[in-house]
C-alpha cells in the first residue's frame, strides 16, 4: 500500500468511527481505544518493553510480495501477547496473513475471518480458510459485533475477577 493511500485511508476511518484511528509511528505507545494502520511502505510490529506495548517499524523485506505485510504484525503480535491474541482477515488478494494466523494459533490465539459472500476479494480470508487457520468465519457486517461482543465478555470477566 503507497503512503499516500495509508494517510487518507487512517483519516477517512478516523471521521467514520467513535475510535482514534491514525497510521503507525515507530515508538508510540499502545493504548486503549486506538486503531493503527501500517504506513504505506512500512512493516508494523508490537513490542513489549518493560510494563508498556510500543509500535515498531521497518523497512525489511517484503513479504508476500508486500510491505506492509500483515504477516509481519501477526508474529510480533503473537510472540508480545501470546494466546491473547484474536487476529481477523479481511478482503484482501493474495496470501499475506495465512502464515502469520498459523503463527498465532501455535500461540495459542484465535483467528476469524469475512466470509467468501461479503469480500471484494477472496484471496487472504480464503487461503486462512484453507489452511484450515480459521476458528470463525463470519460476514462483513458481523465482524465489529463479535469484536465488541468479545471485548465486553472480557471486561466483565476482568471486573469478576476484581471483585
Amino acid at each position: 500500500m503507497p503512503p499516500l493511500f495509508t494517510r487518507l485511508l487512517a483519516e477517512r476511518l478516523n471521521r467514520l468511527g467513535r475510535l482514534q484511528v491514525q497510521e503507525g509511528k515507530a515508538g508510540q505507545k499502545l493504548l486503549r481505544g486506538q486503531v493503527w494502520i501500517a504506513p504505506g511502505d512500512h512493516h508494523m510490529t508490537v513490542a513489549r518493553k518493560g510494563t508498556e506495548f510500543l509500535l515498531g517499524l521497518n523497512h525489511d523485506a517484503r513479504e508476500n510480495s508486500c510491505r506492509p505485510a500483515v504477516d509481519v504484525l501477526f508474529r510480533s503480535v503473537a510472540q508480545t501477547y501470546g494466546a491473547n491474541v484474536l487476529a481477523v482477515v479481511l478482503t484482501g488478494m493474495g496470501a499475506d496473513g495465512t502464515r502469520g494466523a498459523a503463527v498465532i494459533r501455535d500461540a495459542g490465539g484465535e483467528v476469524i475471518v469475512q466470509d467468501e459472500a461479503s469480500s471484494a476479494v477472496w484471496g487472504m480470508p480464503g487461503n486462512v480458510i484453507a489452511a484450515n487457520l480459521a476458528d470463525r468465519i463470519f460476514a462483513l457486517s458481523d465482524i465489529a459485533p463479535e469484536l465488541v461482543r468479545r471485548v465486553s465478555v472480557r471486561r466483565t470477566l476482568a471486573f469478576a475477577a476484581r471483585v
